[in-house]
Parts: C-alpha cells; structure tokens; sequence
C-alpha cells in the first residue's frame, strides 16, 4: 500500500483512521488556520484543508497526504475552536435547543506525483436543551477547548445531541465513507 501522512495532529483524526485499519504517520503542518472572509462554509474548509495538504505534501518525496478542517455553523456563524472556557461556555449556549451544520473539508495530495483531490461533507446535528449549569460542569471538564464548537461528539459532549442526519464521523472530524471514495482514486482499498 502506499505510504499515507495524516496532516493533522487530532488525536480524533488519527483514531478515525486506525479504526478503518489505515496504517499512517503523523506530519501536521503549520499553516494560518484564520478563516477567509466571504468564502461559503464549505468553501472554508475545502481551502484549509487543501493548504494544509499542500504544505505538507511539499516536505516529502512520497506518498499520500490526508488533509481535514472541520467548522460548525450555527445560523450562519462559523465556530471553530473555541480559545478559552469563556468562549466554549458561549458556543454552548447558543448551541443548546437548535439545530446547527458541521463541515469538514478533506484535501489528498500526492506527494511525488502533485495530483490532489478536495471534497467536503456536512453533517445537520439537533441538540436537545442543555441547562446552564450542566454547560458549566461540561466546560470545566476541559473536553469542548480543542474542538470547533466547543464540543465531541465521540466525547461526553455526545449527551447534548438529540439526533444527526448525515455523516457521524465527519462531526467528530473525518467523514471516512468520502474519505474511503477519495483514496479509491488514488487507488488505495480501504477494504
């Protein structure tokens, strides 16, 4: 099999693919997450995803890189990750009792031969009514700090979600049935 390169140094990521049986190594790649003015959600994503394809792909001599931006967008609002215990509180809030979009875009580039794919998908997910305090003694627990819209779905933040409709795993950050069709054109058989 070809040698593949997570992009990212998500824990969630990686655990996403280990679960799919994909043997990788971990090169996260250091660009400028700050999110371009007027682009759509899945336009966002799409881009993030490729610039950290890229820019990785662009350190190695070989193999396939796998790239992945993740937002949830709540009435036209991107959230990404929230930057302290303040800001996840607010997110949660807003979150709590409505229905909002999560977004991931995945980017695959190949090393060696420059040909690279971008692909997104959106996931609706209905959260029930949280109450105040329950957001508080979620927040301290530390879990929604690293996490666009400050919460995991793969985590205790599971309890706060009524139903999805659509990917499951691209809400906890890599909808692996896209991702499985993308590598196919790279010729890679997840199974």
């Amino acid at each position: 099999m070809k040698k593949l390169i997570l992009a990212s140094s998500s824990p969630r990521r990686a655990e996403l693919l280990k679960q799919i049986g994909l043997d990788f190594e971990i090169r996260a790649g250091n660009v400028d997450e700050t999110p371009l003015p007027g682009l759509s959600p899945p336009e966002l994503v799409r881009c993030l995803a490729e610039k950290k394809a890229a820019a990785v792909a662009r350190q190695l001599n070989d193999g396939i890189v796998i790239a992945a931006d993740t937002v949830v967008v709540w009435q036209g609002q991107v959230l990404g990750k929230p930057l302290d215990e303040d800001e996840a509180f607010a997110m949660l809030s807003r979150l709590q009792g409505s229905v909002h979009e999560v977004f991931t875009g995945i980017a695959l580039a190949g090393a060696r031969s420059g040909k690279s794919l971008v692909g997104h998908e959106q996931t609706r997910v209905f959260f029930r009514a949280i109450g105040e305090d329950e957001i508080r003694r979620y927040v301290a627990g530390g879990e929604p700090l690293d996490k666009a819209g400050a919460y995991g779905a793969q985590g205790r933040g599971a309890v706060f979600i009524k139903r999805l409709e659509g990917c499951y795993t691209n809400v906890v950050g890599l909808p692996l049935a896209r991702l499985s069709l993308m590598l196919k054109e790279f010729g890679i058989n997840v199974l």
